[in-house]
């Protein structure tokens, strides 16, 4: 763990009262934002329909992104129709690169989509969301994703060893518990890592992986391998949650799990994305609805133990882009964090519309 000092040095600061409590700090928004958008110019043949569709003529946000032979590889949201309704539209999973961090170039075709698999019955129409990615130790990456049918959110989980062809190994939650909580909510897995070098690699804590998940507060689950996760319970058989929201927070609606959780010498740092309710117990400092950043810190050696989080946000919309586009009541919705040429890079969606980053010296 001592390969994270430098990481703890710029993102947490320890006061003598709190020796827990994290503050995020050093983080700043360059003035070339938002860094992607949509481009209708990018069509594919799509499977189900046999036609060329525009796969991102309408939105491109919430990214994954890793660090692979010096250079930033990010696995962004794309949404094919800008005149369906917000969640109506069909999102496939593109793939760009980058030598700087700030100038990517695009791959021509979507590289996670609905398609005529078996997985069709829950990504389809609504197709797949909001990816995360990391290492396992054998190489091999894992992405978790939402699988989305229009009907119920899935969080789910594919496999590849090149980042251009992934294999969908099916819903997280699919085999657990005789199949339980399959046709449960769940999204937004934030896999506990550790960081080797430049990259961020999946740690296992007692003999199991652990795996941050879900909206209305912060759920768990533990892995053998990666693919199948079963998720802790309640007293009363339902999912246990680890950190719930809180009223008149920033928080206030949910506690959503960002980029993979990393493993610290203060404990497992949860990066998250708080939404301001909009009703009474809305944070009357921020607007309502509004999606803004905190972290919280779990036990190192007991992950569904709760240490600390912070009272206000690190990060919230600030810039025209971020409050603009289908979610106008503004996001910046985090969903990676890459250690890259001495910098800390953040990505993260804005306004369910661009791409935005944030970036802070190591």
């Amino acid at each position: 763990m001592n390969k994270f000092l430098s990481f703890l040095s710029l993102l947490i600061i320890v006061s003598c009262a709190q020796p827990t409590d994290p503050w995020i700090i050093g983080f700043e928004k360059p003035a070339q934002n938002p860094i992607l958008s949509a481009d209708s110019s990018y069509t594919f043949l799509d499977p189900l329909t046999n036609s060329n569709v525009a796969w991102q003529k309408a939105d491109v946000f919430n990214p994954a992104a890793i660090n692979r032979n010096d250079t930033i590889f990010m696995f962004f949201r794309a949404e094919d129709n800008p005149k369906a309704y917000l969640g109506g539209r069909t999102s496939r999973i593109g793939l760009a690169w980058s030598t700087n961090g700030l100038d990517f170039t695009k791959h021509e075709s979507p590289v996670l989509y609905p398609d005529s698999t078996a997985n069709l019955q829950w990504d389809y129409p609504g197709g797949c969301e909001d990816p995360r990615v990391v290492k396992r130790a054998d190489g091999k990456y894992i992405m978790t994703y939402t699988a989305w049918n229009q009907d119920v959110a899935r969080l789910s989980v594919a496999s590849s060893d090149d980042l251009y062809n992934w294999k969908k190994e099916g819903p997280a939650l699919e085999k657990a518990l005789s199949g339980k909580f399959l046709n449960t909510w769940s999204k937004s897995g934030s896999i506990v890592c550790e960081r080797i070098g430049d990259e961020l690699v999946a740690v296992k804590i007692n003999d199991k992986y652990w795996m941050y998940f879900g909206e209305r507060g912060v759920n768990l689950a533990w892995s053998d391998d990666l693919l199948d996760w079963t998720p802790l319970e309640n007293e009363r058989g339902e999912l246990a949650i680890v950190m719930n929201t809180r009223p008149n927070m920033f928080d206030s609606f949910l506690t959503e799990p960002g980029p993979p959780a990393l493993l610290t010498e203060k404990g497992i740092l949860l990066i998250y994305n708080g939404k301001n309710d909009e009703g009474e117990i809305a944070d009357p400092s921020i607007p309502k609805g509004t999606y803004c950043g905190g972290q919280a810190l779990f036990d190192l050696s007991d992950p569904s133990k709760f240490i600390s989080r912070m009272d206000s946000p690190f990060i919230c919309p600030s810039l025209p882009h971020e409050v603009t586009g289908q979610y106008a009541a503004g996001t910046t919705f985090l969903e990676a964090l890459v250690p890259f040429k001495d910098k800390w890079y953040m990505y993260y969606g804005t306004a369910d519309s661009f791409v935005g980053v944030a970036v802070a010296d190591q």
